[in-house]
């Protein structure tokens, strides 16, 4: 068998984004703008592959996945792109897959993240979730917000990750990135002792259970801007995922912090481009307005979709809506968007609107030209004095309503 570098070498050349070892098949499979597709070639035995494998483990990983029969891990070819792999057993084989993850970090404006993200990266405090199925673009959009206010804003970023897998440098914050069995030995545990660490963002790589959630809500309680992701497909589920896994006697505790800390849910998911250009992501954006707070502190989050709906001037919007955007502009078939939308029905009510009747997605925000100096009013003449000597009255000004009052015809001001 080949090295497992010429695998992933050529899962890189062929713009791949997974590499899968199915060792009792003897084959690989590379997954290109979400499909999969067989490599070919030679196919190889078990014992092949697990020599081939555990060339590129240190004998402590290869000790831990004897003991777990699981291993997370972090892989470079210096030069070509990082990987993070996972190595699993399968009717008693070893197999492996492994995900692309470039050195190059995609702007927020490459990714075309909604208009509301700048606003939630510039917030000083509170909780920030993208969430998503699997493979949905989560870690490279987090990416991009991180790496954002690493050039731009003076803070302390601190991750906790598993494994590492974009690697930011120091630009203008200080970053420091952690890596779950090599830096710490939990989510739960970073984020307990993190405090102490004078942080102003941090970023859960993944919020897995009840500790984690509770301590990340607990940072953003304390003046921290928190980022996590969560395996939702949309905001309702989130709020309701995050609640349903404390348990009952905490929950409306727990809706209360919820409803205080939360900034915004960013939900996600791929579609492919309609030139084969590979695939563009379409957002639901709900932002924690004032009436989405109180929804969730009163337990119906079940109305929050109304709002989202109809949350357009508040940079809020549906998946329903972000996919029929992105039919509108040609980017997307409308077989493929109506195959991602949550709602098909709504889908196509959406489509069958014409422009000035369909919610606008917001874009991301433009320079604002500097306002315009109200004109100043000048002060009314007093009552000319006519020839004869009798004066002539100054116009009545119109009866209009006053703050505080009525506006009744009867009313008349000094």
């Amino acid at each position: 068998m080949e090295s497992v570098d010429i695998y992933l070498r050529k899962c890189v050349e062929i713009d791949g984004s997974d590499l899968h070892f199915k060792v009792d098949t003897g084959k690989a499979y590379i997954r290109v703008h979400g499909d999969l597709h067989e490599v070919e070639w030679p196919e190889f035995t078990h014992e092949e592959f697990k020599k081939a494998l555990f060339q590129i483990l240190s004998s402590h990983q290869v000790e831990k996945f004897h003991r777990d029969l699981e291993l997370d891990f972090a892989y470079e070819i210096p030069g070509i792109s990082r990987f993070r792999g996972n190595v699993y057993q399968q009717r008693g084989n070893v197999q492996a897959a492994f995900r692309v993850i470039p050195y190059e970090i995609q702007s927020m404006d490459d990714l075309h993240l909604p208009a509301a993200c700048y606003d939630f990266i510039n917030r000083p405090r509170g909780l920030v979730l993208v969430t998503g199925p699997a493979g949905s673009g989560k870690t490279t959009s987090l990416a991009a917000m991180i790496d954002q206010i690493n050039r731009t804003q003076p803070l302390h970023i601190m991750t906790v990750e598993d494994p590492v897998e974009y690697v930011h440098d120091d630009h203008y914050a200080l970053i420091n990135q952690r890596e779950l069995d090599v830096d710490t030995l939990s989510f739960a545990n970073a984020l307990k002792y993190v405090l102490r660490q004078d942080p102003d963002v941090i970023l859960v790589g993944e919020m897995r259970d009840l500790d984690t959630i509770h301590l990340a809500i607990t940072a953003a309680e304390t003046g921290h801007l928190v980022f996590g992701t969560l395996h939702t497909v949309d905001a309702i589920q989130t709020v309701d995922r995050i609640i349903d896994v404390f348990p009952t006697h905490q929950q409306q505790q727990i809706r209360m912090q919820l409803s205080v800390n939360l900034v915004g849910v960013v939900s996600q998911t791929l579609v492919k481009r309609k030139d084969g250009r590979g695939r563009v992501a379409a957002f639901e954006v709900m932002v924690a307005s004032s009436a989405v707070r109180n929804l969730i502190r009163e337990n119906k989050s079940y109305q929050i979709g109304s709002l989202i709906q109809t949350g357009s001037r508040q940079k809020m919007n549906t998946l329903d809506q972000a996919l029929a955007s992105l039919v509108d502009r040609s980017l997307v078939a409308k077989e493929d968007a109506r195959h991602r939308a949550k709602d098909p029905q709504e889908f196509d009510r959406l489509l069958s609107l014409d422009d000035s009747h369909r919610p606008q997605v917001a874009s991301k925000p433009k320079a604002v030209a500097p306002p315009v100096p109200a004109p100043v009013v000048q002060p009314q003449r007093p009552a000319a004095q006519a020839n004869d000597g009798a004066s002539t009255p100054a116009p009545v000004p119109p009866v209009t309503g006053v703050r505080g009052q009525p506006n009744r015809p009867s009313y008349r001001r000094d």
